[in-house]
């Protein structure tokens, strides 16, 4: 019996599941999802108060279609063999799906263990503990990236929060577009901006900049830069500056092995690579882990075709703003910016316990916002 092996529980890897579960149809075709923990994390939302919001059961959308989830954590990935080592055990593999994510790059500075992140739920849940119950505090945000701004201006109704980014604007890879309803939200909310500078030490009562400023706080909070996850290297293909595999139009990083998410470098369109985000991991996986079920089965494969690019970014208190294009026009903020991302927020949620909706949602890999 043939088997594919998707390696990840996030986005993607979920995801691609479902799309290989919907190619096999009643196929004898085993599909195994890897991946150490019982939850799908909904990573776009661990920027939230309430982390344990941001959490789906793996086994009620695997479960309902046929595929099976082996919670361990991958180690090793032979590509000659056609094995992958997870907990100790070797497991074969016809066609693998890697789908392991990205991971926040944690700096090498004095005081680093001192630091809260939003990257994983025990980070998130490690940050809410830390602040329940308490107003009034200094919180220092370090990244003013997507992550860095949510995280920011999530924090602003309750404390004093500053804001440092490396770069001399905010939002500096989001362009100028989406800048000003940026800054004019950090100026509603009152969150203070350090540019041009970084943390390069962090006690537990202090964190110092690079400008020499001294900032009393216990709550440092690092959002700056993602890689994706160290397995790629353990792939003989070529990777990307963030790490990811170069994949091809079905996803395909080699005969045997697909790639998808945040590990995967796919063509938007001739001047674009997609972006390491949900909304370009959810339909990479539907394509990938299709695929990878087809090609055993002598089905013709899908291509990968992008969503119109989108950006939607929260901003607290002061609303949300929703941009389309990779220029980021912004088309709606403020409060109606705020209704459309949580919308969105809604909409990542997969469904549960009902295999014709998962099957039917795995078939929708290529979308239009009716925005």
């Amino acid at each position: 019996m043939s088997h594919i092996v998707i390696v990840g529980g996030g986005f993607a890897g979920v995801w691609s599941a479902a799309g290989a579960a919907r190619a096999r149809g009643e196929e004898a075709t085993r599909i195994t999802l890897v991946a150490p923990n019982e939850h799908l994390v909904l990573r776009p939302r661990l920027y939230e108060a309430d982390p344990e919001q941001a959490k789906v059961e793996l086994g009620r959308i695997l479960g309902p279609i046929g595929v099976t989830h082996l919670r361990a954590t991958v180690t090793a990935v032979d590509t000659a063999a056609r094995t992958v080592t997870a907990g100790g055990e070797v497991i074969g593999y016809d066609r693998l799906v890697l789908a392991t994510g990205s991971r926040l790059v944690r700096p090498d500075l004095p005081g680093a263990e001192h630091l809260f992140d939003v990257d994983t739920l025990e980070g998130a849940r490690r940050l809410a503990a830390h602040l329940r119950g308490r107003e009034g505090f200094t919180a220092v945000v370090v990244g003013a990236g997507f992550a860095g701004i949510e995280v920011a201006t999530e924090l602003a109704s309750r404390g004093r929060v500053v804001l440092v980014e490396r770069a001399e604007v905010v939002g500096p890879d989001l362009g100028p577009g989406p800048r000003p309803d940026i800054e004019a939200a950090l100026d509603e909310l009152g969150v203070e901006r350090r540019l041009g500078a970084t943390v390069t030490e962090v006690g537990q009562k202090h964190a110092r900049l690079s400008t020499g400023e001294l900032i009393e706080t216990d709550t440092v909070i690092w959002t700056a830069g993602i890689r994706a996850s160290e397995l790629t290297t353990q792939v003989p293909a070529a990777r990307d500056e963030l790490g990811r595999l170069e994949v091809d139009r079905f996803l395909r990083v080699d005969g045997a092995v697909f790639a998808a998410g945040d590990t995967a470098a796919a063509r938007y369109d001739a001047d674009h690579y997609v972006m390491q985000s949900c909304q370009h991991a959810v339909p990479l996986g539907m394509v990938a882990g299709y695929n990878a079920s087809a090609e055993l089965l002598g089905l013709p494969m899908r291509e990968f075709v992008a969503g119109p690019y989108v950006t939607c970014l929260d901003l607290g208190a002061a609303g949300a703003l929703f941009a389309r294009g990779w220029d980021r026009a912004v088309v709606a903020s403020g409060a109606k910016g705020k209704e459309i991302k949580q919308w969105i927020m809604r909409l990542i949620h997969p469904p549960v316990d009902d295999a014709a909706a998962i099957m039917g949602a795995a078939d929708h890999y290529t979308f239009d916002l009716p925005f």
